[in-house]
């Protein structure tokens, strides 16, 4: 997936978004970047924003400017990489956040999944949640990116749960065809990384949030947190 053809998962994942009511009202550019690129951002990332040495996404709220792939290149003999086309994009710091940046290079389902991790971190900057714990914030964007993995696996129509309640969704995800068993079996593959992730933001985060949001919705679990900066128990 180059930048361009990103943009319908992009839309998939707001429309995710929408469907949850919790549509996220500023336009946030998504860029597709190479390792070095995204390790540029976040080393110019000054917002207390948390990282593992895994990082493939990025939630940017500082003017900086990145390179992002133009078009994707064309894999050679020895998985040579040639004519990888980047380029230069200024990012303007305009509210809280500015872009969200993915490895490039990524499966769609992965892909995605970082996807609504990081529009999680947009949503909480840009409705006023400030100070959150690494665990708790961290824990309710794994949280988003378990669930839209999940809805893409049952439904096998994009996000059409989420969104049931939108029939502009609804048409969108009708005209996508059935997941294949492989797909499925790597968006599985994907939902166990997050379950089974052992580090304490990262996966206690998301088996604190997890339990929070089955036991008193995620509507409530989000009320909570911002009254208290912790998940329900």
């Amino acid at each position: 997936m180059d930048n361009e053809e990103c943009q319908p998962l992009y839309l998939d994942i707001q429309e995710f978004y929408e469907g949850l009511n919790m549509k996220v009202e500023q336009q946030i550019p998504l860029l597709l970047v190479e390792r070095q690129a995204l390790n540029e951002a976040m080393e110019g990332e000054k917002n207390g924003h948390h990282h593992i040495p895994e990082t493939r996404g990025l939630c940017l709220s500082e003017e900086q400017t990145v390179s992002t792939i133009l078009r994707r290149p064309i894999i050679g003999p020895g998985n040579r990489i040639f004519d990888m086309v980047t380029g230069p994009f200024r990012l303007i710091r305009r509210c809280d956040v500015t872009a969200i940046l993915v490895l490039y290079g990524l499966p769609r389902l992965l892909t995605g999944s970082i996807l609504a991790h990081e529009m999680m971190h947009a949503w909480l900057r840009l409705n006023g949640y400030r100070g959150l714990s690494l665990q708790v914030e961290e824990g309710i964007c794994q949280v988003l990116a378990h669930m839209w993995l999940e809805s893409e696996i049952i439904s096998g129509t994009g996000s059409n749960i989420a969104s049931s309640s939108s029939s502009s969704s609804s048409s969108n995800s009708n005209k996508k065809g059935p997941r294949s068993k492989f797909e499925r079996k790597l968006g599985e593959f994907f939902k166990h990384q997050i379950e089974s992730d052992s580090s304490s933001a990262y996966g206690d985060g998301f088996r604190d949030g997890n339990h929070a949001v089955l036991r008193y919705g995620l509507r409530s679990t989000l009320d909570h947190i911002r009254l208290t900066g912790t998940f329900p128990y």
